[in-house]
């Protein structure tokens, strides 16, 4: 019996597709199986165009047989087969694959291959077997032919092809396991459990049934004479199962789906115990054909803002899965989808194990973005809501999504965000804020703070309101970056309460305001003295009505950036220039001006500190040091 070699430099090219070419060892089973799938639809493919070959997709099917004794493992296909010729050329040249001519030969106008998908394509896979076995034999038989061939190989030295028996077409490959390492467990291959895990995970929707003989447990039948103290007894017997799916459920029509399935597939599927929020169930054909179903979870995972995290969709390919998570289809501002994306046509490297990254990738996932959008803008016009559950969700994500990638999302964002309205009391769009705008209303106004309620206290927010216009309460650290990242919508601009144009003034306003800040001059002055380089300046306020006093910054950096930037973990510590702005027409500042004048420096300093501390806390900020503001406060009561 001659051995022959392989039709390449077989040891190098081997031992590369071995340990460098796949990630995982557990891939070689989804391999030899998407060949086996080949094989049948080969077959139903020339039953299709010969009319003398009585053969039945019904019939068609792949069989997993273990042998712990022996440690083998054979997976057998009734399909198409091999003849000697068949298996040289196919097994003994590597990346030859007779799959991938198979497709070439099937021509462009051919009705009857429509339905043909064949998956192998770079004539590799069947070479994975090596990673877990040190010894593979193939038996096949080529339909229409008696004659049987088995080829065999230990991998690297070549193979040899003798005549062999076999009573049916098809083909037999026999895997003969590798013993275990100190680093590898290669016997978890040979328990049925194992495959059917592996089965269940890559290969769930080969469209042909996968049967393997697993362990059964039921009652054994009662004996005629057993008394009424009889013990049900039961008993293992082994039994064929069906392990795969066989037909997704994208694969069908959203009409013939009920919600119900949908839900148990999202559970199964993504390790959820609630039913998903939302289902998208789409399809395109054309340029790019895939299917994809997609699913809005109705609370956020509990490590969904960590690092552990991982955004992704499920991808397939001719329903064998290739990618677990496949981060390139979704954005980041949409990294809560969970779902599934297939189609034949992703460009895979060699071992369809990673996508490449293609005009076609590009194109799906950028219609799934439009999909997603489309579906949320419908939900939160349809379903206010269903949507205000996935806002209080998601909706962070939604803002983050807007001051990403320098703002390149907000347009396609903005429509979906929703802000606390202080006219309606509760969550508001951005297109129902401007019906409402009265026609002078210059800006989309908004303020920031910790609570609604801490922010409708604010002392700036109260000459906005007594204009009676409406300001959105901004309760996330996220929301300044997002209003000044929004910026302007069809030419209005958004303002903070904060912000001292924030209502514009007239000439008699402003000629009023720069007198009553001459006249008080000498008194900030003595506070900016006694607050030395806690802030920047002190300033006569043109913001506030009632208050006495706030703090506001000078500068391209907020207090609110300044709150959130010091939160980040390894962030860059950021300090606002303050501002205190004192009301020169309130009573403290009377109380001021009075001091000054009896030239009590003492009393000035406290009143100062007392102002800046009360600001400060308004504002939702540390003070310094506690214990010298509550020493400062009992003084005063003395």
């Amino acid at each position: 019996m001659e051995k022959m070699q392989f039709k390449a430099e077989s040891k190098r090219l081997l031992d590369l597709m071995v340990n460098s070419i796949y990630t995982h060892k557990e891939i070689f089973l989804r391999e030899l199986i998407s060949n086996a799938s080949d094989a049948e639809d080969k077959l139903a493919y020339k039953a299709l165009t010969d009319e003398n070959m009585d053969v039945s997709r019904s019939d068609l099917k792949i069989v997993l047989v273990p042998d712990k004794e022996m440690r083998t493992i054979t997976i057998s296909d009734n399909g198409i087969g091999m003849s000697r010729e068949d298996l040289e050329s196919n097994l003994g040249t590597i990346a030859r694959s007779g799959s991938g001519q198979f497709k070439a030969e099937l021509k462009e106008d051919d009705k009857a291959a429509e339905d043909i998908d064949v998956i192998g394509q770079f004539g590799v896979g069947f070479y994975s077997a090596f990673m877990v076995a040190d010894h593979v034999s193939v038996i096949s038989r080529a339909w229409g032919s008696d004659e049987a061939w088995m080829w065999q190989s230990d991998g690297e030295d070549g193979y040899t092809i003798t005549a062999c028996e076999k009573e049916t077409p098809g083909t037999d490959v026999v895997m003969h396991i590798k013993e275990n390492t100190d680093d590898e467990d290669y016997d978890q291959y040979l328990e049925t459990y194992k495959l059917q895990e592996l089965i269940k995970k890559y290969s769930d929707y080969i469209r042909y049934p996968i049967r393997m003989e697993m362990d059964d447990y039921r009652q054994k039948e009662k004996p005629a004479d057993a008394g009424e103290d009889y013990k049900p007894e039961w008993e293992t017997v082994k039994e064929w199962k069906t392990l795969n799916s066989m037909v997704p459920l994208w694969q069908r029509q959203k009409s013939q789906v009920k919600p119900e399935e949908y839900n148990a597939f999202y559970k199964e599927k993504f390790n959820d115990w609630q039913d998903p929020l939302d289902v998208i169930h789409t399809s395109a054909e054309g340029a790019v054909t895939y299917k994809a179903l997609l699913y809005i979870p109705e609370k956020t995972p509990y490590d969904y803002y960590t690092r552990e995290y991982e955004k992704g969709l499920q991808l397939y390919s001719s329903g064998v899965l290739i990618m677990d998570k496949c981060a390139d289809l979704l954005p980041d501002h949409f990294r809560f989808v969970k779902g599934v994306v297939d189609s034949s046509d992703f460009s895979l490297n060699i071992s369809r194990e990673v996508l490449q990254h293609t005009r076609q990738l590009k194109v799906i996932a950028t219609a799934l973005e439009k999909k997603i959008k489309n579906e949320l803008a419908r939900m939160l016009k349809e379903d206010r809501k269903k949507y205000e559950t996935f806002w209080h969700a998601f909706g962070s994500q939604l803002k983050y999504g807007v001051v990403a990638d320098y703002g390149a999302h907000k347009e396609m964002l903005q429509d979906l965000l929703l802000f606390w309205s202080s006219k309606e009391n509760g969550l508001t769009t951005l297109e129902a804020y401007k019906d409402r705008m009265p026609e002078d209303q210059p800006y989309y106004y908004y303020a920031c703070g910790e609570s609604v309620e801490k922010i409708a206290k604010l002392p700036q927010v109260e000459r906005i309101l007594d204009k009676g216009y409406e300001i959105l309460y901004c309760t996330e650290d996220v929301d300044d970056f997002v209003m000044k990242g929004l910026a302007e919508i069809d030419g209005k601009q958004f303002k903070s309460v904060a912000d001292e144009d924030a209502l514009p003034q007239t000439d008699e306003e402003k000629k009023a305001a720069e007198e009553k800040a001459e006249a008080g001059k000498p008194v900030l002055e003595a506070v900016k003295e006694a607050l030395g380089d806690l802030v920047k300046e002190v300033r006569v306020s043109s913001i506030l009505k009632s208050s006495a006093c706030c703090m506001s910054t000078d500068g391209p950096v907020s207090l609110e950036m300044e709150k959130y930037m010091n939160k980040m973990v390894g962030g860059e510590q950021m300090k606002a220039d303050r501002v205190l702005e004192l009301n020169p027409d309130s009573a403290p500042f009377a109380a001021l001006q009075k001091a000054l004048e009896a030239d009590d420096k003492e009393t000035l300093g406290k009143y100062a500190k007392l102002l800046y501390g009360q600001a400060l806390l308004m504002a939702g900020l540390p003070l310094e040091d506690p214990a010298e503001y509550a020493q400062l406060v009992c003084s005063l009561m003395v």
